[in-house]
């Protein structure tokens, strides 16, 4: 049996954040990782000369972000790529009304227009919204208080169901009220030409990482943590589990004593989305020029709504559409040609003859990665956003947990699962630990 002072569970950002912060103080840190690498859902492709970052791809807001802070003095390159969330007008976005064609620039004001609208509203409903409202009771509040026809209110309201899918991959109906309350971005929001994975790779430099280590188990108790994969058993003072929430929940991932509340509490409130990524490269440019996204309105864009241009960031011509919520659990078990026939089709109603096939295609399957079974947390139906904080609420003093789903301020980020890893590494060292020491030399 190998002791430890610390035994941090899971090789991300968060775990490799913790990791590093702790053994700068000098104590014995060992990162059990099940994966052959390091990152977690930080993971870039480098197939084909082509490199894509199929999990995390932005720090959504540079301003006093520990992250790019992190990440400028590692020397990663960063380019301005703005998203603002499932904003209406934060860059150019081409809009196209239900039959497929490009709204008129006064049609698409008028739009953005209800949009904010609708948004001035919703504050006040979510404050006032019972516990287990979901984030369609609240807009659908917002909407009908407008008293608009109802073909203008239902553009409003497919805006609305699309946000919870793209920024939570969720169905509208099944995020919370306050689902949405961090949706907050200060700052520019930038992207990584040459990876996003350079962030872990650096922050897993000198740490004793041990790859391919399934934790199956995790006990704590007055005198400390034992943790055991298939073959081994790890034992020491404290341990820090940074796994996701959908391996926390899963029944291959046991911690015994059960958690306790408010911890258990909630875990239950929250759960892992349906969110992939599809990229498509195509040989040649055929959308809109000078537009950052594409957006097409009606029934027909029930799946296949939005489409950003990453053609600057290596000038092959490249679109990024998320396949989330209801999309993502239909085709779920389909296969990758199947995924990308039916975009394409959705993009024929726009772009008719013009739109080729493309030379390469990459479909993310975050859902089926036993390490992850999502790509993030959402709240559920009766959710708070303290269930972010008080899921990172020690236990027995010994047995901490941190990653994305456990910072309230910006789940669902690289920002959150980092803060969260300096917060336990604090917590277990029981003193203030400065943050710029994790990127100073």
């Amino acid at each position: 049996m190998d002791r430890f002072d610390t035994i941090v569970v899971g090789a991300g950002v968060a775990g490799l954040t913790a990791a590093r912060l702790l053994a700068r103080e000098g104590r014995r840190v060992v990162v059990l990782e099940a994966r052959d690498r390091v990152g977690g859902r930080v993971t870039t492709d480098r197939s084909g000369g082509q490199i894509t970052d199929l999990g995390a791809s932005w720090i959504h807001g540079i301003t006093d972000s520990p992250v790019a802070a992190a990440c400028e003095a590692f020397g990663m390159r960063m380019v301005e790529f703005t998203v603002g969330g499932y904003q209406p007008d934060s860059r150019p976005i081409a809009y196209y009304g239900p039959d497929g064609t490009r709204l008129s620039p006064d049609e698409t004001a008028q739009f953005i227009d209800d949009i904010h609208r609708a948004d001035a509203a919703l504050p006040a409903i979510i404050a006032h919204s019972a516990p287990r409202d979901s984030y369609l009771d609240v807009t659908d509040a917002a909407i009908a208080a407008q008293g608009w026809p109802a073909d203008r209110a239902e553009r409003v309201r497919e805006y609305m169901r699309h946000r919870s899918e793209e920024q939570y991959g969720a169905r509208i109906d099944e995020l919370a009220a306050h689902g949405l309350d961090d949706d907050v971005v200060d700052g520019d929001e930038v992207v990584f030409p040459d990876g996003y994975d350079r962030l872990p790779q650096h922050l897993a430099e000198g740490l004793d990482v041990r790859l391919g280590h399934i934790v199956t188990g995790v006990r704590w108790g007055d005198d400390g943590v034992t943790v055991t994969t298939d073959d081994h058993t790890f034992r020491a003072a404290s341990a820090i589990v940074t796994v996701p929430v959908g391996v926390l929940q899963s029944s291959d991932f046991r911690i015994e004593p059960p958690l306790p509340d408010p911890v258990r509490g909630a875990l239950g409130r929250l759960t892992m989305n349906a969110f992939e990524k599809v990229f498509l490269r195509f040989p040649t440019k055929f959308w809109d020029d000078g537009v950052y996204a594409i957006r097409q309105q009606g029934p027909a864009a029930d799946w296949w709504h939005s489409w950003y241009d990453l053609t600057s960031l290596h000038g092959t011509p490249t679109l990024l559409t998320f396949m989330a919520g209801p999309a993502a659990q239909a085709l779920k078990a389909s296969d990758d040609a199947t995924i990308v026939a039916s975009a394409l089709a959705q993009l024929r109603q726009l772009y008719g003859p013009r739109v080729t096939e493309p030379t390469r295609a990459h479909v993310t399957r975050w859902q089926d990665d036993p390490f992850s079974r999502g790509s993030y947390a959402y709240m559920t139906l009766g959710s708070t956003t303290d269930d972010h904080d008080d899921l990172a609420t020690p236990v027995g003093g010994v047995l901490h947990l941190a990653g994305e789903a456990t910072w309230t301020d910006d789940p669902a980020t690289v920002t959150a699962g980092l803060c969260s890893g300096h917060r336990a590494a604090e917590r277990v060292a029981q003193r203030s630990i400065p943050i710029e020491s994790l990127w100073q030399a």
